[in-house]
């Protein structure tokens, strides 16, 4: 599962090793906090038309990459605030969807080579997605009255948090890079007459350098269930 906080977040940032995983039998999912509908600067459309436009494109993108489920939880745009509210929408899509890996921002990046300040909902959106992982998710004292929907608490195996360029798993891209700048190319709003291509190559390529891999997406991967512990719950073993 894939939370990131708004359409196009994913196909800059991770898309890459998410077709992979899809292109090796993984189902996954998508969860956008906000719609992005203050992402198109133009008054003379209303913010509901434009986060109409902006679902739909990620809709679109999200086909392209072989995700079939790509969920919105409408939080707002600009002003996203990690509440415990939204903890408990994510934690219930956690527990609904079941994921084994959960894949999100990173909350401690502000500043990027200089030129960049990393938007206050995507740090947002990185903290709440943690928070809802470890310990709510699995614990069935946390928002135990989920259950009541069907929905017991589940624990996630391991986090992949965006690595901005650097982390400890590298994740080869090189097979999917194409089909990723695709996906990306569907938010037509964000992009205009731009293309992407170039820069999508470049970060990507930096990357891969000194890894063997011409193109890769970087990630720091916590591990909350050893490989081992793992194998002996999906076996069914004590």
């Amino acid at each position: 599962m894939f939370i990131f906080a708004h359409p196009d977040d994913i196909e800059f940032g991770t898309a890459g090793t998410a077709i992979r995983w899809v292109e090796a039998g993984a189902e996954v999912a998508y969860v956008l906090i906000t719609s992005g509908d203050v992402g198109i600067a133009d008054l003379t459309l209303t913010r509901e038309q434009a986060a109409a436009i902006r679902e739909e494109e990620q809709r679109d993108a999200a086909a392209v990459a072989g995700v079939r489920e790509v969920i919105f939880l409408r939080e707002p745009d600009g002003t996203l605030v990690n509440t415990l509210d939204l903890r408990r929408k994510l934690v219930r899509e956690i527990r609904r969807f079941r994921p084994e890996a959960i894949v999100c921002g990173d909350p401690t990046v502000w500043f990027v080579d200089g030129t960049y300040i990393n938007h206050p909902d995507h740090r947002a959106a990185a903290a709440a997605a943690l928070e809802a992982v470890f310990p709510a998710a699995g614990q069935p004292h946390v928002f135990q009255e989920l259950a009541d929907e069907g929905l017991t608490a589940h624990k996630v195996r391991k986090v992949y948090v965006e690595g901005w360029g650097s982390g400890d798993t590298w994740i080869n891209t090189t097979g999917s890079l194409d089909k990723k700048i695709a996906a990306l190319r569907c938010h037509k709003s964000q992009l205009h007459t731009w293309d992407p291509e170039p820069m999508i190559r470049q970060w990507s390529a930096a990357a891969g350098k000194g890894k063997e891999m011409a193109y890769a997406e970087t990630f720091k991967v916590i591990t909350l269930i050893s490989d081992d512990d793992y194998a002996k719950l999906t076996n069914g073993s004590d």
